[in-house]
Formats: structure tokens, C-alpha cells, sequence
């Protein structure tokens, strides 16, 4: 089935093929790693993961996902200095090597971050690389070299500047994103790793070293510069050297088109005069009940956060996957335990395929139903559509009506749908133990000890947290139960 997905590039939809004929080459820009993700950022990486699945499964074609690790950037550098207890109690007490404890940092939460990807069902064995910054510090050496080559770069204090005035004399800078030149100044050095949209400014693809930082020695046009490289240049030179250029597919978050990917554009361009890629997918942005997520509003979450409130990944996953990967995703816990009940909707229907018993003959289409299903995935992955379908079909039918033909045909299409979404159990169902996570059995013994001293607003707050992860709590005579809602 031909794909089609929005290009940011353009504006409009793009038809998918292999621009070698062969393979779909993907790049997703992947996590800094310097603390715990939160759940903004596994958008994208769910996003990228739903492409992919898509793209081998609907498509049929053999995809090779590369998502990058930023362990070198100013975030991994000011926080591996200072350090968090947590990673010391793991990977033991920092050295005088700066770059060491950069190394040991930037594990401990890479690794971290593997396990949290692992938990929301993205599998590690579709990648073909999970390539780390500092280890293409040469690469990337040698393309600034090439950019310092052809005019578009030039040396200040130890640091060296994409040209940006130059290079708007050769091509456009502003492919992905609207940029107000009037009052851009020419000249104006951005040094930080990232800046405001607002700015269109000559950005660091080197940056001179300071006490105390990591550095690599580099010498270039017989000035010394040792130091680390800037933000953007990693993924350029790790497209380039893993994926080769032109590729297929880049995807990443709305808030990297700018400054991030307009300057890898730029950069790829003038050091190998190659735009680097096809197609440029950028899923929206995360919401928290409506708000911006932020850690002054409370309401900033890490994966670890929400399955403390007692939350499946496998839910997360689900919910977020139910939306368009286009529009603003607004995560409540309202939102997650809707998202529970309709995948287990879909769930207690495949158990029902494994029942032998029928009642009568059926008039079912699966060959139809896996056609409407996966056209509306195949239209730029458009999983609400994708969803219905599916929900009217299980809604309409009873399945012991269902000829035995027929549930192994409808078992054969969830299997596929199941390889792109990966949230249900294709087997009969298990017997039910209801395992109840421990903060949540504490929350319920206190606001039973509440209500007996009669401090029903406090008993009554402790119900709603309960409520809100996943469980509602069922008053006896003299005790209490709890079950999980479905």
C-alpha cells in the first residue's frame, strides 16, 4: 500500500518510496541525556516508532531507523559537573577527567532512557543505530573543516561560526520555518546550544573549551580551537556517515524545525552540497490538562512518574498513539483511564476470536475492514480514523456470530495491526489477578483512617488520586475494596 505523509518541507503530502530504490532510511533526532525523559519527549519518539511500524508493516518496505544520542551539548556538561546523587550512587564518585564523568553521566541516563522507550513497547531490536555524539568527534571535525573550506564558517575566539549572511547568498535559510530577516543582523554570534525562534543568527558548529569542560583538541586553518563541537553539527555528520545522503525520512518535534533542523539543512548543504533528506515529519506538541507542562505548574511528568500513580506504559502508548501525530496532544488522567478502556474494548474482542463456539452464519468483510484500516494509516498515519474502524466493527458485532473462518482470518489482521501498535495480548485470555500497586493500597488504608476520624474533605482528595490512577475504592460496613476501572 503506497504512504503518504505531511512534509514540513513543503507543506503537503508526500508519496513515500525509497530514494535508492530499496530502502526507506530514517532518521529520528533522539534524547539529550542529562536527565529522566518526560512525556513530551516520548511523543516524538512514539511518533517516530508508529512511522516506522507503519512504513514495514502497511508499506511493506524494509526500513533502516536511525535515532541519534545527544550526550555532548551544554545541558551534559553543566549537569555531569555537578552531578545528581543518584547517578553518583550508580556509577560511582566523579574523577578529575571531565570527559570521564561526561561518559559515566550521559550512560547512566542513555541507559535509562533504553529501559523507559523498552516499557512503551518500542523495540530496540528496529533500530540499526542508536549512534552516540562523541563518538564521530573526527567526523564532525572534518565536515567543519569542509564548511570552513567553502566560505560558509569562520573563526572568532577559539569557536567557529556557521556563516549565516554567507550562506543566504547561495541558498535559502528558512526552509522550515518563517524567519523575519528585516530585523536580522548580520554578523550577531549565537554561542549556546539553542536559541529563540526569533533569532536568525550565525550559530556555534564549534565551541572553544572552557576551564573545567571536556574538550577535544582541533586545529583548523592552522589556529588551535580545541574545545567540543556545537549542537546541530552531531546529527548532520551522523545522518551522513550512518544513513548516507540524501535520505528518505527525518523526524522530531515541532520545537526543533527551528533552530535545530534548519541548521542541519544548511550545514549538510554546505559541507557536502547535498540537502539531507526527503521528507520532513515533525510531530505537535504535548500538553498537561490543557497547560503547557512545566515543573513550576506541577504538572511534569517522567514515565517514572505516571506508573508511580499506579499508570500501564502500554496505556500511554495507546493514548498517545489514538491521536494524530499532527495535533496538540493534551494529556489527562482522564484522557489515560478512556484510553484503557477502549483498548481493552478491542482486547476482550480478540479473546472472543479464540472462542470455537458460533451461533450462525456471518456476513463479515475482514478483507475490507483491514482495507479501511489501513488506508487511513497509510494516509499519514492517521490512527483516529484507523481506530474507528475498528471500534465500529467490534461495536456492530457479536461475536459468536462469527463463523470460525472468519475469527482465523480476523485473527491473522489483528496480528498485523497489533505489529504496528503492539498494546494487545493475541493469545486467550489469562485468568484475571488484579494486581494493586503498593502507594495505591498506602493512599487507601490513610483515607480509611481519615473518614473514621470523620476528615472527609482529606478521605475525599485521597479518593480522587485513586480515582485519577486507574482504581476506585467500593465502602463496606467495616472495611473497603478496591478494584481497577474499566
Amino acid at each position: 500500500m503506497e504512504i503518504y505523509l505531511h512534509n514540513s518541507l513543503t507543506g503537503k503530502l508526500s508519496h513515500v518510496t525509497p530514494l535508492d530504490g530499496k530502502v526507506i532510511r530514517m532518521y529520528s533526532c533522539g534524547p539529550t541525556v542529562y536527565n529522566y525523559a518526560h512525556i513530551g519527549n516520548m511523543r516524538s519518539f512514539l511518533f517516530a516508532d508508529l512511522l516506522q511500524r507503519v512504513l514495514r508493516v502497511v508499506g511493506n518496505f524494509k526500513v533502516l531507523w536511525v535515532m541519534n544520542i545527544t550526550n555532548i551539548d551544554d545541558k551534559t556538561i553543566r549537569d555531569s559537573a555537578f552531578g545528581s546523587n543518584e547517578w553518583k550512587e550508580e556509577m560511582g564518585e566523579q574523577s578529575n577527567d571531565p570527559l570521564e564523568n561526561l561518559l559515566k553521566f550521559t550512560s547512566f541516563y542513555e541507559q535509562k532512557f533504553l529501559e523507559d522507550i523498552t516499557k512503551l513497547k518500542i523495540n530496540l531490536k528496529h533500530f540499526y543505530r542508536i549512534p552516540k555524539a562523541t563518538d564521530f568527534i573526527l567526523q564532525i571535525q572534518d565536515t567543519i573543516q569542509k564548511i570552513y573550506k567553502n566560505g560558509l564558517a569562520y573563526y572568532s575566539a577559539g569557536s567557529v561560526y556557521f556563516n549565516v549572511s554567507e550562506w543566504r547568498k547561495k541558498d535559502i535559510y528558512g526552509k522550515l520555518f518563517k524567519i523575519d530577516f528585516e530585523n536580522f543582523r548580520s554578523g550577531e554570534r549565537i554561542e549556546s546550544d539553542q536559541y529563540e525562534k526569533e533569532q536568525a543568527a550565525d550559530f556555534a558548529l564549534w565551541k572553544s573549551r572552557k576551564p573545567g569542560e571536556p574538550y577535544w583538541e582541533f586545529e583548523l586553518d592552522g589556529q588551535r580551537c580545541d574545545g567540543r563541537p556545537g549542537w546541530h553539527i552531531e546529527c548532520s555528520v551522523m545522518e551522513k556517515e550512518i544513513l548516507g545522503l540524501p535520505f528518505d525520512i527525518h523526524t522530531g518535534g515541532i520545537d526543533l524545525k527551528f533552530p535545530h533542523h534548519e541548521d542541519e539543512i544548511a550545514q549538510s548543504k554546505a559541507a557536502y552540497g547535498i540537502d539531507p533528506t526527503a521528507v520532513w515529519c515533525h510531530n505537535e506538541f504535548l500538553e498537561v490538562e490543557g497547560q503547557k507542562m512545566s515543573k513550576s505548574l506541577g504538572n511534569f511528568f517522567t514515565l517514572r512518574d505516571l506508573e508511580k500513580k499506579g499508570i500501564d506504559p502500554v496505556d500511554i502508548r495507546y493514548a498517545m498513539l489514538s491521536a494524530h501525530y499532527g495535533s496538540v496532544y493534551n494529556f489527562t488522567f482522564n484522557g489515560i483511564n478512556a484510553a484503557r478502556k477502549a483498548r481493552l474494548r478491542i482486547q476482550d474482542f480478540i479473546y472472543s476470536l479464540f472462542d470455537e463456539e458460533t451461533e450462525g452464519p456471518d456476513k463479515i468483510d475482514v478483507d475490507a475492514l483491514r482495507n479501511n484500516v489501513f488506508t487511513e494509516l497509510a494516509n499519514d498515519l492517521h490512527t483516529p480514523k484507523a481506530l474507528a474502524h475498528i471500534f465500529t466493527f467490534v461495536n456492530n458485532i457479536n461475536p459468536k456470530t462469527i463463523k470460525l473462518s472468519s475469527k482465523k482470518k480476523l485473527k491473522s489482521f489483528f496480528v498485523e495491526l497489533n505489529k504496528i501498535f503492539e498494546v494487545w495480548t493475541l493469545d486467550q485470555k489469562p485468568e484475571e489477578k488484579l494486581t494493586i500497586p503498593e502507594h495505591i493500597l498506602k493512599l487507601a488504608e490513610e483515607r480509611f483512617h481519615l473518614k473514621k476520624e470523620k476528615k472527609f474533605e482529606l478521605a475525599d482528595k485521597l479518593r480522587k488520586e485513586i480515582y485519577d490512577a486507574g482504581f476506585v475504592i467500593k465502602d463496606t460496613k467495616d472495611n473497603y475494596e478496591i478494584n481497577r476501572i474499566e
